[in-house]
């Protein structure tokens, strides 16, 4: 967990809204910052462990957080800060990415981790291979048509927060989408395998 907020703020949390918190913020409010972490930082972890492996997602959301907070200033008001805060965190962890392979020369993971109840034994092992052909077939796509998934599926923005988060049109997202899980499709066979 990267901020544990006392009960004095976990109940006031949903008195304001992003736009007052942020104004907040910006005037030297680090208590106004903080109500921001903590309604957001589930979101900014889940993306981070998504694009990066979840060993590394507490510290990829903490950086963002950071830059998000030095960062307020350009902030646009009036626009989500969902997107614009999930922006901050796939870049830093494209960037962590990048200086992973730079200092050992092997890749993060960037498969989520989708908590599921199976039944029994035989469908959490069924399950877990799954899981595995998902997540190779997932680690095989460039990076951007990770990125448009991860923002559409697992963070479960619409179209024009995604458009947000990535910095590109609407119809740049439905292309991109469309194309990612083509290629997806393509890496599967019809049994769930990798081709």
């Amino acid at each position: 967990m990267i901020f544990r907020a006392p009960p004095s703020i976990r109940r006031r949390l949903g008195d304001e809204s992003d736009d007052d918190l942020i104004a907040a913020a910006v005037r030297g409010d680090t208590g106004a910052f903080g109500h921001l972490v903590v309604r957001h930082q589930s979101a900014a972890r889940h993306l981070a462990a998504a694009l990066a492996g979840p060993s590394d997602a507490d510290d990829i959301a903490q950086e963002a957080f950071i830059r998000a907070y030095r960062s307020l200033d350009t902030f646009r008001s009036g626009s989500p800060f969902r997107p614009w805060l999930l922006r901050i965190v796939a870049n830093q962890a494209r960037n962590h990415h990048r200086g992973m392979k730079r200092r050992d020369g092997r890749n993060a993971s960037n498969a989520a981790r989708v908590p599921t109840a199976p039944a029994g034994p035989s469908e959490a092992a069924e399950l877990a291979d799954d899981r595995a052909r998902l997540t190779a077939a997932i680690r095989q796509l460039p990076e951007k048509d990770r990125r448009v998934l991860a923002f559409r599926y697992l963070m479960d923005l619409t179209e024009d927060e995604t458009a947000l988060a990535l910095n590109v049109a609407r119809g740049t997202v439905k292309s991109r989408t469309s194309r990612a899980l083509g290629k997806l499709r393509a890496r599967l066979d019809p049994s769930g395998g990798i081709r």
